[in-house]
């Protein structure tokens, strides 16, 4: 059975505006490693599109990047939407039973399964189906944007914390 994890980038004050702050070198090696070894990514709408970047060539890449585009490109994606009427390669569109499609996925994987963007996590956090949350806090106050918590949820238990990079502490939490 998979386990799904939530997790994001986000700044000292909660927001998640991925245009604020960069991932360092050891930050995107770890990115890189996360991607190759997780089970695929349930994304919200705004997320995916926003991820989509990595389905074209860039000339400007160097290798991180195009490893990154490489594993990305590779990896099983659910996009949960009730607009989009189309996804790209290696993307199923997930537009009706949220909760059902989840838990076959749950049940049918191995390993862990991401989930991306805070409105989705948020969703399944209250159906239960969220099992641990990422934070990947940057040392950056943006004042605004999108919050990596878009609701209130019921206490979290802090399991581990991680130093990634020179300045990006991991914090791990499962519901309590």
């Amino acid at each position: 059975m998979a386990k799904l994890v939530y997790a994001l980038n986000q700044s000292l004050d909660g927001y998640v505006d991925y245009m604020e702050f960069a991932p360092d070198t050891d930050l995107f090696r770890h990115f890189i490693e996360d991607v190759r070894a997780s089970a695929g990514t349930i994304y919200g709408r705004n997320m995916y599109e926003v991820m989509r970047y990595w389905d074209e060539e860039h000339p400007e890449w160097g290798a991180p990047e195009r490893e990154y585009a490489e594993v990305w490109r590779k990896q099983p994606k659910w996009v949960v939407s009730g607009t989009l009427k189309s996804v790209g390669p290696n993307a199923t569109l997930v537009s009706d039973n949220l909760e059902a499609t989840v838990r076959d996925l749950k049940s049918r994987l191995s390993g862990y399964m991401e989930v991306s963007g805070p409105q989705l996590a948020h969703s399944l956090s209250k159906l239960g189906l969220i099992d641990e949350y990422r934070m990947y806090l940057h040392p950056v106050v943006i004042g605004a944007g999108k919050r990596y918590f878009a609701g209130p949820l019921s206490r979290l238990r802090l399991t581990a914390t991680d130093r990634i990079g020179a300045d990006v502490i991991r914090l791990t939490y499962v519901p309590a």
